[in-house]
Formats: C-alpha cells, sequence, structure tokens
C-alpha cells in the first residue's frame, strides 16, 4: 500500500516560511521522500486551488498555512512534476523551484570566502540554466547574492506579480550566499532582492551581480544570457602578443550619450554606435577609444561615476550584446577599447549596494573611510578580501566577458591616501602612523596582478595626480601594477603655458620643459581629458590667447608638440573640431563647425598627426625609456621656441620637433640635427591645407655635415608663426 502521510513539519518553522524568515526553506518546501512517498510543499499564498501533476499521475494539496499547500506524492522516488495553481477561474501550470538541487558548489563557495574567485560573475548574480527533464527541458534563472548579514532574502519580480512571499531564497551554509532557482525564467525578466536585516527591516535591493538593469528612473535589475558571436579572434590573436607601452596608443576619450544625440535628445543605440563610431575613429587615426563609464548608473549627470550595477552595460543604450556588437564593431576596424573604471567610490541610492544586508557591506563601516567628501558617495571597503574580489572580479568581467583591451581606474589618488579631501581630525593613520590607505593598496595590486596574469595583451591606466612612487612599477617590485599613468603634472604645466600671451611666454618656458625632468619616472599617457573642458574651463580652444586665427593657431601646435612628446596622448572628444563652447552632456558636440575650413582644417590635422605617429616608432617604441629623446634646444626662451629629437630603435627614422610659440615667424633659424642629409617635412601646422598661413620649407629640409648646438649636422630653417613643425629623417 502506497504511503499518503505527510512529513510533518512544525507550525513554528512554517511560520517562518510564511513570514519568509526561514533560512533554508528547502528544507521545507519542494519534495521530501520518506517512507515510499514523497511529501510535496508548495508556497502559493493568493492560490484557490494547487495540485501536484507527473506522468501518469496528480496529487491534489491542501492547504497547511497562510499559503503553504501539502500533499503526498505516492512514489517511492521524486518525479519530474509541476504545479498546477488556480487563481479563480485560471489554472497555471508552473515548475517547483524547490525541487532542484543548489547550483553553487562548495568549491565556489570556498572561494568566495576567501575572496579567491576571479569569475565571480559566473556563481553570483541571475545566471540562465538549461537543464533536460523527463516531461521537458527545463530552462530558467539561478538567483545567487552574497549578503551574510541579511537573515533572510526573497525575490520579487515580474515572474510573480513582486510579490516575494513566494520565492524565499536558501542560505548556503555559513557561505552567506543566498540562492533560488526559478524555472521558466530567462532573459528580459525584471527582478529584485527583497533582504531582511538583522534590524527587522525589510530593503529592495537591485542585485549586485546583474548583467542587465531597467532603464532609469526605473531600478530593477534584469536578467539577461547572452548569445553574441564574436568576430574580433584576429585582434585578440595580436593583443596578445603586444606590450602597450612600446605600442603606438593615442586615445580618444568619449562620453557616448553626448558624442551624437538623436533629434528628440534621445541617446544612439550601441547599434547606431557602432554602425558609425568605428569608420570616425578610424578615420582620424586614433589607435583606442577610451568611453566614458558604460557601468549602470542613476543619474546622466554624473557622467557614470556614481556606479550602482558594476556588472551591467548602461541601459540606457540597450541590451549587453549590443556593447558586444559595439566593441566588436571597434576591433574589426582596429580600434582598441578602453573602459573607465570607477573602484574607489560609489553611488548612495539605497535601492543599490548602499547598507546591501542591512549593514554597511561593501562600504567601509569607518566613516573616516568609508564616505568621500568631496564626491557624497560611499568607499568600498578595501580590508574586506569579499569586497576586493566582487572588485577585481569586476575588472576581470569586462576584460574578459566584453573583450576591453584597458580600464582606465578613476580617482586612485582618493584612494590610496587616507587623508584624501580631509581636515586634520578627519582621518586616522595606519597601523604604521601613516597616511596611506594600505587595504587600497593591497586591492590595486591584487587587481593589477591578476588581470595582467588572466588577460595578456591588456593595459591600466591610473587617473594619479599626486607623486606616489612605482605606480607603474610592477608589483612583484613593490609597485602598484599599472600599465600607465596619466601625467596630470604636464597637463597643467603645458595649459598654463598656453594661457599666457605669447609675448609673456618667454617668463614661462620652463613650464613647458619640467615634464621631462620627470618623464621616465612612470609610464605615462599625457590626458587633455574631460575634465579640462567642462565646469566653467572652457573649450581647449577657448583657453589659448588672441584672435580667431591665433586661438586656431595655437591649438593647432599645442596638438602636435603633445603628439611629439614622450607619452602617450589622449584627447577628449570635441577637440578635434575644434569645438568652442564647452563640453556638456547634455547635448551633442557642435558637428556643424566642421562646415567651416578653419575647424575641418583642426580635424584634418589630428587625422594626420595620427597617421604620422603611427608610421613613425620614433614617437612610441622607445616612450618608456630616455634614449627615446634628447633636447636639441630646451632654452631658446627668447623666440618660444622648443626642438627636441625623437628616436626609435635602430633602424627607424629620428623625428625632429620644432615647436613655435611666438606670433612671428622665425626666417633663417639655425637647427641642429642628428645627421646630414634630407629631412621631409611631415606635419607643418601652419599649413593651408589646416587654414593656417602657409608658411613652411616647401616640404623637406637639407641639413649639412658640421657640428652645431651639440649636433653634428645642422640646417637653416623656416619656423612659422604659432606653429610646430615635424622633421623626418628621409630612410
Amino acid at each position: 500500500m502506497k504511503n499518503t502521510t505527510v512529513l510533518k513539519v512544525s507550525e513554528a518553522e512554517l511560520g517562518q516560511i510564511a513570514s519568509g524568515e526561514h533560512g533554508n526553506p528547502h528544507g521545507v518546501l519542494g519534495p521530501h521522500p520518506h517512507d515510499g512517498g514523497v511529501t510535496v510543499r508548495v508556497l502559493k499564498p493568493l492560490a484557490a486551488k494547487v495540485t501536484v501533476r507527473w506522468e501518469g499521475g496528480e496529487t491534489e494539496l491542501t492547504h497547511e498555512h497562510e499559503g503553504i499547500w501539502v500533499g503526498v506524492v505516492p512514489l517511492p522516488d521524486v518525479p519530474d512534476y509541476r504545479v498546477a495553481v488556480t487563481y479563480g477561474e485560471h489554472e497555471h501550470v508552473v515548475d517547483d523551484p524547490y525541487r532542484f538541487l543548489p547550483t553553487l558548489g562548495e568549491v565556489d563557495l570556498h572561494l568566495i570566502n576567501e575572496g579567491r574567485h576571479e569569475q565571480l560573475w559566473d556563481v553570483l548574480g541571475a545566471r540562465v540554466h538549461h537543464y533536460p527533464g523527463a516531461l521537458e527541458p527545463v530552462t530558467g534563472t539561478a538567483f545567487a547574492v552574497w549578503a551574510p548579514n541579511a537573515r533572510a532574502v526573497r525575490i520579487k519580480a515580474d515572474f510573480n506579480s513582486w510579490d516575494g512571499r513566494e520565492h524565499p531564497m536558501r542560505q548556503l551554509g555559513t557561505s552567506g550566499v543566498w540562492e533560488l532557482f526559478v524555472p521558466n525564467v530567462g532573459t528580459g525578466t525584471s527582478y529584485k532582492y527583497a533582504v531582511l536585516g538583522q534590524d527587522g527591516q525589510w530593503r529592495e535591493k537591485a542585485d549586485p551581480m546583474a548583467a542587465w538593469a531597467e532603464k532609469p528612473a526605473d531600478t530593477a535589475s534584469r536578467v539577461f544570457e547572452s548569445g553574441y558571436t564574436w568576430g574580433d579572434d584576429a585582434w585578440l590573436a595580436e593583443r596578445q602578443k603586444r606590450q602597450p607601452v612600446a605600442s603606438p596608443m593615442s586615445i580618444y576619450e568619449m562620453h557616448l550619450g553626448s558624442w551624437k544625440k538623436h533629434h528628440d535628445g534621445r541617446y544612439w543605440s550601441w547599434e547606431e554606435l557602432a554602425e558609425e563610431l568605428p569608420a570616425y575613429v578610424a578615420g582620424l587615426g586614433f589607435t583606442h577609444v577610451e568611453l566614458m563609464p558604460v557601468m549602470q548608473h542613476p543619474f546622466g549627470g554624473s557622467w557614470g561615476y556614481h556606479v550602482t550595477s558594476y556588472f551591467a552595460p548602461d541601459s540606457r543604450f540597450g541590451d549587453p550584446d549590443g556593447f558586444r556588437l559595439l566593441v566588436d564593431r571597434l576591433h574589426q576596424a582596429g580600434i582598441g577599447v578602453i573602459l573607465d573604471w570607477v573602484p574607489g567610490h560609489f553611488a548612495t541610492d539605497e535601492w543599490a549596494l548602499a547598507r546591501f544586508d542591512g549593514t554597511p557591506l561593501y562600504e567601509d563601516p569607518n566613516p573616516q573611510r568609508g564616505w568621500h567628501k568631496e564626491w557624497g558617495s560611499h568607499i568600498f571597503n578595501f580590508g574586506r578580501r569579499e569586497v576586493r574580489n566582487f572588485l577585481y572580479a569586476n575588472a576581470l568581467y569586462w576584460l574578459e566577458e566584453f573583450h576591453a583591451d584597458g580600464l582606465r581606474v578613476d580617482g586612485v589618488a582618493s584612494m590610496l591616501y587616507l587623508d584624501y579631501a580631509r581636515e586634520e581630525g578627519e582621518w586616522s593613520p595606519n597601523i604604521h602612523g601613516g597616511h596611506e590607505n594600505l587595504e587600497a593598496v593591497q586591492f590595486l595590486q591584487e587587481m593589477n596582478a591578476t588581470v595582467y596574469k588572466r588577460v595578456p595583451g591588456i593595459t591600466t591606466i591610473a587617473e594619479e595626480s599626486t607623486s606616489w612612487p612605482g605606480v607603474t612599477k610592477p608589483t612583484s617590485a613593490d609597485g602598484l601594477g599599472f600599465g600607465f599613468k596619466w601625467n596630470m603634472g604636464w597637463m597643467h604645466d603645458s595649459l598654463d603655458y598656453m594661457a599666457h600671451e605669447p609675448v609673456h611666454r618667454a617668463y614661462h618656458h620652463g613650464e613647458m620643459t619640467f615634464s621631462l625632468v620627470y618623464a621616465w619616472t612612470e609610464n605615462f599617457v599625457l590626458p587633455i581629458s574631460h575634465d579640462e573642458v567642462v565646469h566653467g574651463k572652457g573649450s581647449l580652444l577657448r583657453k589659448m590667447p588672441g584672435d580667431r586665427w591665433q586661438q586656431l593657431a595655437n591649438l593647432r601646435a599645442y596638438l602636435a608638440f603633445m603628439w611629439a612628446h614622450p607619452g602617450k596622448q589622449l584627447l577628449f572628444m570635441g577637440v578635434e573640431l575644434g569645438q568652442e563652447s564647452e563640453w556638456a552632456e547634455s547635448r551633442e558636440l557642435d558637428w556643424w563647425l566642421l562646415d567651416h575650413p578653419e575647424h575641418q582644417g583642426v580635424s584634418d590635422l589630428v587625422r594626420d598627426l595620427n597617421k604620422a605617429y603611427v608610421d613613425t616608432p620614433a614617437l612610441w617604441a622607445l616612450d618608456h625609456e630616455p634614449s627615446g629623446f634628447q633636447w636639441l634646444d630646451a632654452n631658446d626662451a627668447g623666440r618660444n621656441v622648443f626642438s627636441f629629437v625623437r628616436r626609435g630603435a635602430q633602424g627607424d627614422p629620428d623625428l625632429v620637433c620644432v615647436a613655435n610659440f611666438a606670433a612671428v615667424p622665425h626666417d633663417d633659424y639655425k637647427l641642429g640635427l642628428p645627421a646630414a642629409g634630407q629631412w621631409d617635412e611631415v606635419v607643418n601646422t601652419d599649413a593651408a591645407a589646416y587654414a593656417g598661413s602657409g608658411v613652411g620649407n616647401l616640404g623637406a629640409i637639407t641639413a649639412v655635415e658640421g657640428e652645431h648646438a651639440g649636433q653634428p649636422a645642422h640646417a637653416t630653417i623656416v619656423v612659422p608663426p604659432l606653429a610646430t613643425v615635424w622633421f623626418r629623417r628621409q630612410e
């Protein structure tokens, strides 16, 4: 005779299930074999009738306690069953989430707790799974979230009418991970976690590991399963062999939402950007784009620097596969992709990471370390290994899942110093009595060592504005391990120099030469970034003195000087147009400027600078070594002239740069040169083609033997006004 006796559960335990406070709902709900039968409990608070069906039979369940239904399947083993639920007059047949085993293994849980799970996105978040089944294959989503201090966690979603009572999650041992597999849930599903804190308060939270999110102002997470097929195998294979420090790197920095907009103000989609952006950037000759943060953020005015979902591309542009398409198309056009990444602080929105499980889980609990006064945001708890794991796994996620070629790490200085933006009494020293944030240093070293180990050929770039030693030294030499550092000193000094009227520049000559004193202490990027053309600073063009013609000439001369200077160069979008108004994220660039020859001339110059740069290894092959640079004359302050030679590896032709920041030409200018022979004028920013005055050297100069200024040869040249000229030795 078949057993039909229900496996008993105490009323107190049933009450915990009904209230959502049971840490292991699978211990009560779902199938439980015993004594030759299987007791099945189902949580359907609003149902009028519930029936369990399997191949060959069914059992109608009885309401037991506050929405919990129970019955016995008269079989010795658990069948592949489904649940028929009647609401009013309508029946719905669903699968039972509580009949499935955990989707995380013991090794995963151990690595999570040790802070060493490098592919965290494969085990946490919302991951679509496909299972075979006796009745039919089962597709669903495994939800898993780290909330170690929570009393309970539920899933609220559109598949349960945002009634989290139906889907309490189980805690997996003492790992702090809560998990539930929900059948018949897939891409596009919106969801949140309802987290019960130790204070008895339920909090609705977006998923920290969500792969997709709703479009702001909506705040839920969304399930996403990628179906994208990549076409950049050749790019990735070549990237593995590359050493970025000894390769050309000319970076076009972008805010995707304001590069171009639809007439009604809408953002372009990932797909629309993928159609136009690669050709535009390739046409200008840039080797890389740097995208201001593409991670989900609620407030557009933060430009992406106040992140709420670190693993989700910005849904304003479309779904994550749309972003994969954009990266893929850029790679196929020969353009690398660098992403701005913000591990130093995060947004305060109550539905996101802040006090995630009712405690300061991701943020440092010490207000002297956990609150960023300058930006009004939370600072990560770098002393907690699981938080460091969350962050460096996030870095790997963008490099591996989206094929990014590098990360520019925002606000590194704010991470390194305990007293950053704090007055005396607002910070406490480290264990050695210093102001260094030792835990943040450990995180940055872990992150850099991990990403360089796993993804050969990529690079990381630090936005670091202090004299912290060894930012780009390897971690094995106790450095931070970055590939590059932004040269903020060069940026400030050179822009200060350019702001002076030409007649006053002689008294500030050292502002343009000082950067060469420390140029090889780190691997540098020369940044003319978005920060220099916003918040009242004016556009780069408007920083230049003089009338309109002089402003444009100054701009062209400055760009060519920058491109020849040791270090990789970064230029914010719009500078290539000679943008007049400062940047605002609410509107697109002033593309109409290209209808004017003088602005088209700036664009053409940027294109020609990039082409000459890539074609001249002397400008990049030895960027990181003093042997790649030599002053010809660093001291010609009276004429506002700077001249130097760039050298590459043996056999590469030298390039000489002569920059004249005076408003008058210098005829019969005697220039020492490294060798006799013909030197081609490969760039002249005063050329008529760029709307200059057309003063030049008719395409080439001839150097003759004879020592001058320490060089074995010399030539007499014409140096145009407010212009930079490049000469490349003819092979």
